[in-house]
């Protein structure tokens, strides 16, 4: 047992020497809390070098079709919520989405004179959590069973609010939940992509605004919070997703044809550099683009270039399709080039107007963090929000570039 203990140590604090080398952990406290509680008592059973990988999630729960409801999440998205977060010595937080671990890092940071609330609507994730919990030594974190659309009143008003699964929207409950003066992060879905969000709520005013977002990938929202995308499949390993409240339409027998021609590329002479950040202008400035998504066997067979395999954002007119791929190139800062290739009889404009838009971003917006985010209930006047906008269940969403 001793040998198992000290062995865990180890791989502990090499997991956190590896997040604060990637810049993941950027504070003493948040390395000092990965660093004290034991991330294997939550997934007992798994071997400790899995469980203290950076990148690896753990005791996933699958639902009848096959989907992740439920997971422990990588020790580097929870290292960047932490942070995004500003947890406090004495703050009381609540956790939105259960699996113990997260909370008894929370647990470490507010210390004894604060408190932690972790709410999950799944029975069997609920139990898990306080089995590890009670493993590790966070008895007293307050584990609920509930829908958390409706948040946890009863342990209210809370300083920090932290979610760690997918939501489409941000519920009344959540903002009258949270102080004056609190934060809530939150993995937001919009445009059919995921932005981890920290929110700051500023007192005196009903709107939330944020100026610092990561990319992030988490299980969906259960319960009344649910939300479902479209998507369009084009062939039957080729799709267009886009968001639940879009009214964009396909011509999907002639981008089927197109996607059979021979393709046609241009190159921006900008760097592929920040992806996630790009991807991100292209969806908030401009006319409305869908993501491509395919299977390997598309790659494979040459129908789509190997950057559409996890999603991309598509310019898609008529029966053209275009978007961005790079390629090696090494006079530009990061070695590679960021390029456009277009399906379709209007390939050479369509591939044109994605090209340009990409460079206006190269140009202006070549930055971490360049956007500012801002969320409106329903219950204020949004009239006043700049930018790109989206109109949620709950509110607005609008996303400006500055």
């Amino acid at each position: 047992m001793t040998s198992q203990v000290d062995d865990a140590a180890t791989l502990r604090e090499a997991m956190v020497t590896a997040l604060r080398d990637e810049g993941l952990i950027t504070t003493d406290i948040v390395a000092a809390a990965m660093n004290a509680v034991p991330r294997h008592d939550f997934a007992p059973g798994e071997p400790l070098e899995k469980v203290y990988q950076t990148n690896t999630t753990l005791v996933p729960k699958i639902d009848a079709e096959g989907r992740q409801t439920s997971v422990v999440s990588a020790s580097h998205i929870q290292a960047i919520q932490l942070e995004q977060a500003d947890v406090r010595p004495g703050m009381n937080v609540l956790e939105i989405g259960s699996g113990g671990y997260n909370a008894a890092l929370i647990s470490e940071i507010v210390g004894r004179t604060g408190s932690v609330t972790t709410v999950d609507i799944d029975a069997d994730v609920v139990d898990r959590a306080r089995a590890g919990l009670a493993r590790a030594g966070y008895e007293h974190v307050n584990v609920v069973l509930a829908d958390a659309d409706n948040g946890v009143a009863q342990h209210a008003p809370y300083d920090r609010i932290i979610v760690t699964v997918g939501a489409w929207d941000i519920p009344p409950a959540w903002l009258d939940q949270l102080t004056p003066d609190g934060r809530i992060v939150v993995p937001l879905r919009f445009a059919a992509i995921t932005r981890l969000i920290a929110f700051d709520r500023i007192a005196g005013s009903p709107t939330l605004t944020a100026s610092n977002y990561r990319l992030g990938s988490f299980v969906p929202m259960q319960g009344d919070g649910a939300a479902t995308e479209k998507l369009i499949a084009v062939t039957p390993d080729v799709g267009l997703r886009v968001d639940q409240n879009s009214t964009l339409t396909f011509d999907v027998p002639a981008l089927r044809k197109a996607l059979n021609t021979k393709p046609v590329e241009s190159w921006s002479g900008t760097p592929f550099d920040m992806p996630d950040e790009l991807e991100l202008y292209l969806l908030t400035n401009g006319p409305e683009l869908p993501m491509v998504h395919a299977a390997q066997a598309a790659v494979d067979q040459g129908v789509v270039d190997r950057t559409v395999r996890n999603g991309t954002p598509a310019l898609v007119r008529g029966g053209t399709i275009a978007y961005r791929i790079k390629r090696e190139n090494p006079d530009t800062v990061s070695g590679y080039e960021t390029g456009v290739v277009a399906h379709g009889p209007e390939a050479e404009q369509v591939g044109g107007e994605l090209l340009a838009m990409i460079r206006a971003w190269a140009g202006g917006y070549y930055r971490r963090n360049a956007a500012d985010i801002a969320y409106r209930p329903n219950t204020a006047d949004s009239s006043s929000l700049t930018g790109w906008h989206t109109t949620k269940r709950h509110g607005v969403l609008a996303v400006a570039w500055s």
